[in-house]
């Protein structure tokens, strides 16, 4: 069924609410939200022949003629099961919210946010369903319908517009905002239970996020509908003015802005400018959402043991070994100059093999039972498998090139080493290019799945960085979990830093991050083996 006919149908279907309502006019608000503006935005964001857009006839009628009946009848012992089919219809969303997360990651931030706006509308889902059945929550009944009409606008609708607008455009601010978007509705549920202060600090975090997504919206290439969406964004910055003296009237026990108030000014702006011109706006020009995966992803995916027992599988032995990660690190120009690079450094990457590398692992004091724990499973697995000790030990192993029919990545070598005589890693390395950057492209296998590791270079004086962080919003940069046909980004980050020693040789510096939080950093010293190793081919 195309938009405009659904639209049809569900301003129909609230028009006939207006007309037989048989509760206070305010309850309206929220009707509205849940007649028109959660069915016909959830057709922009559903995509067409996924599980939801399946399932959403069967869950979906039944929830909104739920709403209509509830807003038609007077109490009736009824109304608790009403309620629990729309709760019901809000947690399949939630799901799909969830799903859509999973298959992907932080890889899209702006996607990441719709996510959270399908997420929160089961919260606005469950205050309603607590309005309705009278629940006791320790607040009043008009706050219980407050808080469920608050989740319907602020939490789902406006992470979900904050979305489509990050798929336009992702300046630096962009997370900033919309992060404090997705976390001030906890904050206000907190306030509001808690403290009046921090009521009001979630009010001050909401302007500044509304703000900064004013600002974008008129700084980003709009086409169509510029003005409806420019204008929704841009009336939240009035009506948050009145939520902040609300806020201030809490604090100092001067209740100038009320509730009844809210309702009528506040209310009916949010749910009159911001909701509908929203809807309106963003349904003549919804912005495509971007591919899960922009770059090419090693197909190799591991079974329960990794360890050298993959590479009988997927070692092509019938060409000649590499000598090192690389070919030719000319391939990462401009980002780095072969004229002013380290040459030890391009030595190292071209002719890996003619090198040793001795490591110290340390995990960081708050990781280390964890640290340990892993160990009992990467043992086993002989994967990602380093010691927990921090002695120096020496990383002895090779480099093998890849079957094409395994792995389509340009040139994909498998690059395995030991640690006293254990396996500790078997990476798999190649590149790619976006944008005219060069990532280094590096997978590890791991059981029936693998780490994706994406590494941005950058040439400090002679010396190299290789890094996960994302310095630009359209970076490819990151660790990722693919699995099957998803991709995703995981919370981790790692850099790390090549020099040349004082003495001779190389050092190297390899610390991880997780969740922001370090927890391990493996310090190298790279020396050059004299002579150099027989390859295969030599022999």
């Amino acid at each position: 069924m195309k938009f405009r006919s659904i639209a049809i149908i569900h301003i129909v279907l609230f028009l006939l609410s207006v007309l037989f309502h048989a509760g206070p006019w305010y309850f309206l608000l929220l009707t509205a939200a849940q007649l028109v503006y959660v069915p016909l935005v959830l057709q922009l964001v559903m995509k067409k022949g996924d599980w939801f857009y399946k399932l959403y006839p069967y869950v979906s009628i039944p929830g909104y003629a739920s709403v209509f009946i509830l807003q038609i009848t007077g109490e009736n012992s009824l109304d608790v099961f009403f309620a629990g089919v729309y709760l019901f219809f809000t947690i399949i969303a939630a799901v799909y919210g969830c799903s859509r997360f999973l298959s992907r990651g932080f890889i899209h931030f702006e996607e990441f946010s719709v996510d959270m706006g399908l997420f929160s509308l089961m919260v606005g889902g469950a205050w309603f369903f607590a309005h309705t059945a009278d629940i006791e929550t320790g607040f009043s009944p008009i706050i219980r319908w407050l808080t469920g009409i608050h989740f319907h606008y602020s939490s789902f609708l406006l992470p979900i517009f904050a979305g489509f607008l990050g798929r336009i455009s992702k300046p630096p601010f962009y997370r900033l905002s919309t992060s404090i978007l997705i976390v001030s509705p906890i904050i206000v549920a907190l306030g509001i239970t808690f403290s009046v202060w921090l009521e009001l600090l979630s009010v001050l975090f909401y302007i500044v996020g509304i703000y900064g997504l004013i600002y974008l919206s008129f700084n980003v290439p709009l086409h169509q509908a510029k003005w409806l969406i420019r204008l929704s964004f841009s009336s939240l910055g009035i009506t948050i003015l009145f939520s902040l003296a609300y806020a201030l009237g809490n604090v100092w026990g001067d209740f100038t802005v009320t509730i009844t108030f809210m309702l009528t000014f506040h209310g009916i702006l949010n749910c009159g400018l911001f909701a509908l011109l929203g809807v309106i706006g963003w349904s003549i020009f919804t912005p495509s959402a971007p591919d899960a995966a922009p770059f090419p992803i090693s197909k190799v995916r591991g079974k329960k043991v990794i360890g050298e027992k993959i590479l009988d599988k997927i070692a092509d032995k019938n060409s000649a070994e590499y000598d090192g990660l690389v070919d030719n690190m000319g391939i990462y120009e401009p980002h780095i100059s072969l004229k002013t690079l380290s040459k030890d450094i391009i030595s190292f990457y071209e002719n890996t093999n003619q090198y040793r590398l001795l490591a110290e692992v340390k995990w960081h004091n708050w990781f280390k039972p964890f640290a340990i724990l892993y160990r009992l499973f990467s043992r086993q697995v002989k994967q990602i498998n380093l010691p927990v000790s921090s002695k120096q030990a020496e990383m002895t192993g090779n480099i093998y090139p890849v079957k094409k029919e395994h792995d389509e990545r340009e040139s994909a070598r498998a690059w395995v080493r030991k640690v006293n005589g254990e396996t500790a890693f078997v990476a798999l390395y190649s590149y790619h290019r976006t944008n005219e950057i060069t990532y280094m492209n590096i997978a590890l296998p791991l059981p029936g799945s693998a780490m994706i590791g994406i590494l941005e270079l950058k040439q400090n004086g002679q010396n190299l960085q290789l890094s996960s962080k994302r310095e630009k919003p359209d970076s490819d940069a990151g660790v990722y979990l693919a699995y099957k046909q998803y991709l995703f980004k995981l919370p981790i980050e790692e850099v790390f830093q090549v020099l040349e020693a004082p003495r001779g040789g190389l050092t190297a510096k390899h610390k991880m991050w997780i969740f922001s939080i370090p927890f391990l950093t493996i310090h190298y010293s790279i020396v050059k083996r004299y002579p150099p190793p027989l390859m295969e081919h030599d022999r």
